[in-house]
């Protein structure tokens, strides 16, 4: 019993754990303005004599508990609250009678806050009896929905009685869509353009994308001609162009015939899914949807060169005008629109049965599920304001920042939620619309706040308080010309009032580092929370700031001094945390860090590279093989670089020729200037560049070449080029001849001499004949 009393004693106390605890966070306080926009719980003292001697103004600035402690009195605080005004609040209707209903109430609200400091309203909603209803039905008409189209053209009477029993003001529309008609969603060939159902179909129409059928209308008759004037159509792939029919639907307000005062729906029926952007690329349209209205003669004239529309951009347009789709769909594609109704704000699925009998049972109780559900929610907020709803009703849901939610609402029964507003920084007229979901009523809220102080000032200028050569304002000093200071107390005289402060800033920085007054051209420090005085030439200095060991100022072993703690005897370290030893840091030959660091707080700080505890080993440096060769090669044999200056440039390395080494720590082998190799070994002594050198006596150094053999060797690898060059030559022209006679010999064989005889050839033998012989 006894803890239990402890437990509620410690909640309800001034301190308990229950009770926001007030906090002023100040930064740069310079008047009353910049108190007020520090935080929410920072409030101003304009009592003079309120600042004691050396403080600056800015302790006028605190919470108001502190202040009061400080002595000021309760009437000279400054504190601007939040304020409410409500500019317009017509009472809630109870039911529509032919004029515009009130459904949300207030209707108008002017805010004045506190940066940071949140306020809270109320807003109540009643749904209104007998409120209209316009219900716009969309249908696929592609040729899987025949059946269906035969179901809807008997629809008519059943859909108006199932709206007459929630209002007398009932309208329906009537559209239909299918899909774009280009390749690959249609068929393009003109005869399927015509008709593209089956060829035994013959009521058929030509294919389209969205088609504007009936605008609203309270004629049951009129809904049933319309309807039964449509045919079945068709396309190719499965998705239809639905969010292409929604678009449209939702931004041709004038054309479907959507009342200004009524719950506007959209009953989307289909078996398929959907296209939606960046499906267009498929058919080459690479045009965003722009969400206008392109509708002439009831058709929708762009849905070949642009794109369809996104989600987004769907459930943007819907919200926009007020408009709650209801997807009617078969089983076979009840997820998909369930995921796509996560997307779209006040939104219901609804199963429909494979010969859509069951759509007006389906609408009825998807309207009484959207109906019957208020969320209440903003449009886009001014920037560093936000908001938060809790709902005040029978099944509500859980407070949030973007939206509040009560489920079951009857009509007429009165609901409300509590809207809490909060500005994060200084604003003007800045407004927001809070609305219902699907409702057109809205409530606009004026936001401003509170950035500058409304004090209420003596109106003479020249004040007591001032020197006579000034006015008050929220308490503080306003000099008149030629005089500065906290009081007006120093006359600039001939120098002007920017060269005297200059000389109180820094680099050109704050002037006297904040923490001061510039009085007559010399900065004049404030004390610090504690009661110290910050010091310095521009009261860059406090005494307050130093490192801390144990929870203890310069761990209580040193004074702060400037922002450094400097250790009294016997100690050392940042924050005078060590006493003053070196037993940490000797060596095995007795050295303190190898002399390559210091020690401090009994411990090795070591030069770049060289590693803790004791600065022995350098894992960052270069290798000493390297960099001492020079050295150890002159100091050896006289050669090298450094053979001219060898004793003053290798001062740092102790030598000694050796047959054998026995320096193990570093061993040597390096390449000489003349080619020899050179083995030495070294050790590093105390120091950074200290070295003892053990030099090897005997280098190994390559033979000489043999002249002789380079020089015959050069003429017969001359000679032998020289022979081989001829030869080829040779080969060469043989190769040539040889190809020249067989081409003479092919065409020696293709020639063809002339049988003729030479006319002036004469034969030198002659023959004559007796004339008188006969030959026996």
């Amino acid at each position: 019993m006894d803890w239990l009393l402890f437990l509620l004693l410690l909640l309800t106390g001034r301190n308990g754990l229950c009770q926001r605890e007030e906090v002023c966070s100040k930064s740069v306080i310079n008047s009353c303005g910049d108190c007020i926009r520090s935080g929410p719980y920072c409030v101003w003292c304009q009592q003079l004599n309120f600042t004691k001697a050396g403080e600056q103004d800015a302790v006028r600035c605190d919470t108001q508990a502190q202040l009061l402690g400080r002595g000021c009195k309760r009437e000279e605080i400054i504190s601007p609250e939040n304020n409410l005004s409500i500019v317009k609040e017509d009472p809630l209707s109870a039911s529509f009678k032919q004029q515009e209903p009130v459904q949300l109430s207030p209707q108008k609200i002017s805010l004045r806050l506190r940066s940071g400091l949140p306020t809270t309203f109320s807003v109540s909603f009643k749904r209104a009896k007998g409120y209209p209803v316009d219900l716009y039905y969309l249908m696929d008409l592609s040729y899987s929905m025949k059946d269906d189209l035969e179901n809807v053209k008997e629809l008519g009477q059943r859909l108006f009685a199932a709206l007459k029993k929630i209002t007398e003001y009932a309208q329906i529309g009537f559209g239909a869509f299918v899909d774009k008609t280009v390749l690959p969603y249609t068929n393009t060939n003109k005869e399927k353009l015509l008709k593209p159902c089956d060829e035994n179909d013959q009521q058929c129409q030509a294919a389209f994308g969205y088609r504007h059928v009936l605008r609203m209308t309270p004629r049951e008759d009129e809904f049933k001609n319309k309807v039964t004037e449509q045919f079945i159509s068709g396309n190719l792939d499965s998705p239809e162009g639905s969010l292409d029919a929604m678009m449209q639907a939702a931004v041709c307000g004038n054309k479907i015939g959507w009342r200004n005062s009524s719950t506007r729906l959209i009953v989307l029926t289909t078996d398929a899914g959907f296209h939606m952007a960046g499906d267009g690329k498929l058919a080459g349209i690479l045009e965003p949807n722009d969400e206008q209205c392109h509708m002439e003669n009831n058709l929708y004239t762009n849905s070949n060169e642009m794109d369809y529309p996104s989600v987004g951009q769907l459930a943007m347009q819907l919200e926009k005008n007020n408009i709650q789709p209801i997807f009617a769909v078969t089983k076979n594609v009840e997820i998909v629109y369930k995921q796509l109704s996560k997307m779209i704000p006040k939104s219901e699925v609804g199963v429909l049965s494979s010969d859509s009998k069951n759509v007006v049972e389906l609408i009825e109780s998807a309207y009484n599920r959207l109906s019957s559900k208020v969320t209440l929610t903003h449009d886009n907020l001014p920037e560093h304001v936000r908001v938060e709803y809790t709902p005040k009703c029978n099944h509500a849901g859980p407070p949030g920042d973007s939206e509040g939610v009560c489920d079951n609402v009857r009509v007429g029964e009165e609901i409300s939620f509590d809207v809490t507003v909060t500005a994060s920084s200084c604003m003007e007229d800045q407004t927001f619309t809070i609305r219902p979901l699907g409702i057109k009523d809205t409530l606009t809220v004026t936001v401003s706040t509170y950035c500058e102080c409304q004090c209420v000032d003596p109106q003479y200028s020249s004040h007591p308080h001032c020197n006579g050569k000034g006015r008050v304002s929220c308490g503080i000093c306003s000099c008149s010309e030629r005089s500065i200071g906290q009081f007006c107390e120093c006359s600039i005289g001939d120098k002007d009032e920017r060269t005297l402060r200059e000389s109180c800033q820094r680099q050109n920085g704050t002037e006297c580092e904040g923490q001061g007054d510039c009085v007559c051209g010399r900065c004049k420090c404030h004390t610090t929370e504690r009661g110290s005085s910050y010091h310095g030439d521009f009261c860059e200095c406090d005494d307050e700031h130093c490192e801390r060991f144990m929870n203890k100022l310069c761990g209580g072993t040193g004074r702060c001094n400037c922002g450094k703690c400097e250790c009294y005897g016997g100690y050392e370290g940042s924050a005078c945390q060590c006493q003053v030893s070196e037993d940490g840091c000797h060596t095995l030959n007795n050295t303190v860090c190898y002399g390559r660091g210091t020690c401090k707080c009994n411990r090795c700080e070591c030069e770049e590279g060289y590693q803790q505890p004791r600065c022995q080993t350098c894992l960052g440096c270069t290798d000493p093989c390297q960099t001492k060769l020079n050295c150890i090669e002159c100091l050896g044999f006289g050669s090298g670089p450094f053979k001219k200056n060898c004793s003053v440039a290798c001062q740092s390395i102790d030598h000694v020729m050796v047959d054998q080494s026995t320096i193990q720590s570093k061993k040597c082998q390096q390449k000489g200037s003349d080619g020899c190799w050179i083995k030495f070994n070294l050790d590093q002594l105390f120091g950074v560049d200290n070295y003892k050198a053990e030099i090897l006596k005997q280098r190994d150094c390559p033979e000489p070449p043999s002249i002789i053999a380079i020089i015959g060797g050069s003429i017969a690898s001359v000679a032998l080029i020289g022979i081989l060059l001829l030869m080829l030559i040779k080969l060469l022209l043989y190769m040539k001849d040889l190809k020249e006679f067989r081409k003479f010999e092919n065409e020696k064989k293709k020639s063809k001499w002339a049988e003729a005889d030479n006319p002036l050839f004469q034969n030198a033998t002659t023959t004559v004949t007796n004339p008188t012989f006969t030959g026996e």
